[in-house]
């Protein structure tokens, strides 16, 4: 994966120190894109810095996003032209953000963006994530048009679940590389805004 950049995006109040994350920094092979507001993220502002990192640089990128970067990963290919630049997303622990007691300081991520992602993806789902229900992940990923791994009791898959450097992650990520290799680019100049939103709970 050499030839492509390795861009980690952090949710709600970034990834701390025993965050799979920040071991994946220490690697040297990833790089983490740095938002000015870990604590009041605005949307628009996370996919401006989103856009303007992928811009900088010529390679493809493969995403590795946790929790609200999820959805800083979809609300960006919504409306990018240059979804091009991506190669492919890993996406682990997207939160519901319909959920009841969801922090006031994420409500203007609503509504969560439901286009299918026109490159490569997997999402990682656990089954104890307080966070998401597991049916509510799956929802979640088959509109997004990605390909799903549940983990047993894994929590929100953060530092609090005791993960470590995640070598299984890391595994998935090289799965989905090779997986991304394989198939035809789906990436198109997307024509206008994206409308398409995720129903809640329960909805028809």
């Amino acid at each position: 994966m050499t030839s492509r950049r390795l861009l980690l995006l952090p949710g709600w109040q970034d990834s701390g120190l025993s965050h799979w994350q920040s071991h994946w920094q220490q690697s040297g092979e990833f790089q983490r894109v740095q938002q000015d507001d870990w604590w009041w993220p605005r949307r628009g502002d996370w996919m401006a810095r989103l856009e303007d990192e992928l811009l900088a640089d010529p390679r493809p990128a493969v995403l590795v996003a946790h929790s609200l970067g999820c959805h800083l990963v979809a609300a960006w290919a919504g409306h990018s032209q240059h979804t091009a630049q991506v190669h492919a997303a890993l996406l682990v622990a997207p939160p519901d953000l319909l959920q009841a007691g969801t922090p006031p300081q994420l409500h203007n991520w609503l509504p969560m963006g439901a286009r299918s992602l026109p490159f490569a993806s997997t999402v990682v789902l656990s089954t104890d994530d307080p966070f998401c229900a597991l049916p509510r992940g799956q929802e979640i990923a088959q509109a997004w048009g990605s390909e799903v791994v549940t983990l047993p009791a894994a929590g929100h898959l953060n530092g609090d679940s005791g993960l470590g450097d995640w070598p299984a992650g890391q595994a998935l990520l090289q799965a989905l590389v090779e997986r991304a290799d394989r198939a035809p680019c789906r990436a198109t100049a997307n024509p206008g805004l994206s409308t398409a939103a995720l129903p809640g709970p329960g909805a028809a």
